[in-house]
């Protein structure tokens, strides 16, 4: 097994995500660092701080793509790879005007604005895509809105529901996360300009709007203060991306459940052979995803070790960083092109459904009718008994009483659902309430 199954040459396709992935290759990073210094100088230049040729010639360098290789040493020097990026690039503007580039900025600017351009990249892909997942299984629970299907609870069949609602249960959540998104891109997506220490000093009286000419350049919003040693928008971020895994994770494990051989409920995907058994279809894409959600919990602690920054500047946390947040990103597109997928392959089977349910499961509503004509607390009892009795409960209560009771309505699950109906046609019209697109925020 190598170091990472992300970018993995075999298991990328079961964990990975090559397009989210692509923007934190080596080669996106530094387009976006370059973009940052590129936007610095034009700020510097409006505000007469670097000469308006030095723009010009700073300007040239948007097609620049240095050679990764090139950096290694230089990198491998400082810890970071900025100092011989700057390098580089003054070497390539050349006298007279090199030496404006990155004029008054300090390497984190550079490296955590960077970032932020990435991480909007990777948030409109995420975006678009929890948009989709949201659209398939509102789809998928007003299909079967009204299809009933055994409840379990703590692994006990418990009363009838419907796949409607167990499907409404799994996109609920994730509308809630998709309102969480629209509140904090703002606060995420935000410039970082401090200079050496956090007080703009080079640039005297015209620090904050050096900060704020920046935040226009890149569409970013502009922060209170440089935000370099508060890291809790990135951990906010590794919070958000948890909670998607995890709704992912949930939905992935009642499919697991649902689709095992002894129950065949409801089977998604197509399933994975195994090497040995002919007769297996393994839920490869549900498993990755229960995997996936269970990475992201272990990594948020790193998120929350990073937060202890020290003072103005702290390297050891700051590369945590670096360790933990861009896989938690490909994890979480990973989980959300895994749950499409298995949101528009959804198999119920009904006779299998009506089986498992079984006639222990109407005790619930047989106590409450039964109720009608004694105490709540006898009631139940009885039913009690007439379970224990063996074979199906309603037949054996029917022996035990003779309170003029529907037994044939009891033994129709439809009459047990209670508000599934309209508890899924809830979560449906809040599905399909369009918000505000999120891509359209900074």
């Amino acid at each position: 097994m190598s170091a990472g199954v992300f970018d993995h040459p075999l298991y990328g396709g079961v964990f990975g995500d090559a397009e989210i992935g692509a923007v934190f290759s080596v080669d996106a990073e530094l387009a976006a660092m370059i973009c940052v210094e590129i936007a610095l100088a034009r700020v510097q230049g409006r505000l007469g701080i670097i000469p308006v040729t030095a723009v010009e010639a700073i300007e040239s360098l948007t097609d620049f793509t240095p050679d990764p290789a090139a950096l290694v040493d230089g990198t491998h020097a400082s810890g970071v790879v900025v100092p011989p990026l700057v390098k580089a690039m003054r070497e390539a503007v050349g006298a007279p005007h090199g030496g404006y580039v990155h004029w008054g900025a300090t390497t984190q600017d550079i490296l955590d604005t960077g970032l932020i351009l990435r991480l909007r990249e990777a948030l409109g892909i995420i975006e678009a895509r929890l948009s989709t997942l949201i659209d398939a299984l509102a789809d998928a629970a007003e299909r079967y809105a009204s299809l009933p299907m055994a409840a379990r609870t703590r692994s006990q069949v418990a009363t009838p529901t419907t796949l409607g609602l167990r499907i409404a249960g799994w996109l609920a959540p994730l509308l809630r996360c998709r309102d969480r998104l629209a509140d904090l891109r703002p606060r995420l997506l935000a410039v970082q300009l401090g200079g050496a220490s956090g007080t703009l000093g080079v640039f005297g009286e015209q620090g904050i709007a050096v900060m704020e000419g920046m935040a226009t350049e890149l569409d970013l919003t502009v922060p209170l203060k440089p935000w370099h040693s508060e890291r809790d928008g990135l951990t906010d971020l590794a919070h958000w991306l948890t909670l998607v895994t995890g709704t992912l994770g949930k939905m992935a494990g009642d499919l697991i459940l649902t689709g095992r051989s002894e129950s065949g409920e409801l089977r998604a995907g197509e399933g994975g052979g195994s090497s040995t058994m002919p007769q297996k279809a393994n839920p490869v894409a549900a498993e990755a995803m229960v995997s996936l959600a269970r990475y992201n919990a272990g990594q948020i602690g790193l998120a929350h070790q990073a937060m202890l920054h020290a003072e103005e500047r702290d390297s050891a946390a700051w590369a945590l960083e670096w360790m933990a947040l861009p896989s938690m990103v490909v994890a979480t597109g990973a989980a959300l092109s895994n749950a499409e997928r298995l949101a528009r392959s959804l198999q119920p089977d009904e006779a299998r459904m009506r089986a498992m349910m079984g006639d222990a499961i109407f005790a619930e509503a047989a106590a409450f009718a039964l109720a009608e004509y004694m105490p709540l607390g006898d009631a139940q009892a009885l039913v009690k008994r007439a379970v224990q009795q063996g074979g199906a409960p309603l037949d054996q209560l029917e022996s035990l009483t003779d309170a003029p009771m529907d037994f044939d309505a009891l033994r129709n699950p439809v009459n047990a659902l209670g508000s599934a109906e309209a508890l899924v046609a809830r979560v449906v019209a809040e599905a399909r309430r369009q918000p505000q697109s999120l891509s359209s925020m900074p």
